[in-house]
């Protein structure tokens, strides 16, 4: 299933974002900046600030002011990739077609290109958008990103990760690790969008759990990916999650039982977007193309 036209064209859009909030050659150490850099470009499809983009715009928001939250929420997915792959948690050499941030710097080096994202993600929300009447929609939505990124996301999904290798794990442990290691900050960037785009919070909740049921299809669809895709299509190692004994949907359920939880997840998201109707079209999109995707 080819990706949506609108979605290649906001890809675009994240991508001169991602440059301009870059720090500025000259004002930051050379190394570390090469280093940020080259994680964060060449990017993927850029979902996680698509869909912040298009949450923006179904509650009638202006895209600008929603820009510099989206490049922050991709910076901090990628600080999340170059750590991922590091030996110390999954041990891995490829990342976006080409060889991980440790293996082209130094674990070290990588490890403060990480940190430098992170931060500078942070830094790049507190200033935007500017002017009068946003310090509440801003505030809140750096707390929502807080929220993701931190001890009850991403790091909780990634320690659950971590204690259930090669141990028996039940589906509720199953959804618990995923929803903090990639649903949290999907979710988050769809709150982001209603957020800066200025919804009212019945329409942050909605536009919140698409983004569950999003993030729940997105890592089924990956988990499944891993057994059957390619490192050429993926861009990344594949087998690794069986080898490594990882707590996944297809180890669980097994491939064709998963592509049908992918699938419900996917119908549960599309019922979210009710209230928005024929305005939420893109999103209702989005969530089958997740389902369908090939890589």
């Amino acid at each position: 299933m080819p990706v949506p036209a609108w979605m290649e064209s906001d890809r675009r859009l994240v991508e001169r974002t991602l440059r301009r909030h870059l720090p500025r050659r000259g004002t930051v150490p050379a190394t570390v900046r090469r280093a940020m850099t080259y994680s964060l470009f060449p990017g993927g499809k850029r979902l996680r600030p698509v869909l912040a983009i298009e949450a923006c715009r179904v509650v009638g928001g202006r895209v600008a002011d929603v820009l510099p939250a989206a490049a922050g929420i991709e910076m901090i997915h990628t600080y999340s990739l170059i750590h991922d792959d590091l030996p110390a948690l999954d041990n891995d050499d490829l990342r976006r077609g080409r060889a991980a941030s440790h293996r082209m710097f130094g674990e070290a080096m990588a490890i403060l290109a990480g940190d430098a994202l992170l931060t500078h993600a942070f830094e790049v929300m507190t200033f935007h958008p500017p002017g009068p009447g946003t310090d509440r929609r801003r505030l809140a939505s750096i707390a929502a990103v807080a929220r993701a990124a931190g001890v009850r996301g991403m790091i909780a999904g990634q320690v659950l990760d971590l204690e259930a290798e090669g141990r028996p794990f039940s589906y509720r442990q199953l959804v618990r690790i995923h929803g903090g290691k990639t649903g949290a900050l999907i979710r988050a960037a769809l709150e982001v969008g209603a957020l800066l785009g200025g919804g009212r919070p019945a329409e942050v909740r909605a536009l919140g759990d698409y983004g569950e049921g999003v993030g729940l299809a997105f890592q089924i669809v990956d988990d499944i990916l891993d057994r059957v895709g390619s490192a050429e299509g993926l861009g990344k190692s594949v087998g690794k999650d069986r080898r490594d004994r990882k707590a996944t949907f297809p180890a669980l359920l097994g491939v064709p039982a998963s592509r049908r939880r992918a699938a419900r997840a996917a119908d549960g998201a599309i019922r979210a977007l009710a209230p928005f109707g024929r305005r939420a079209a893109r999103l209702a999109d989005l969530a089958r193309f997740i389902v369908e995707r090939a890589h």
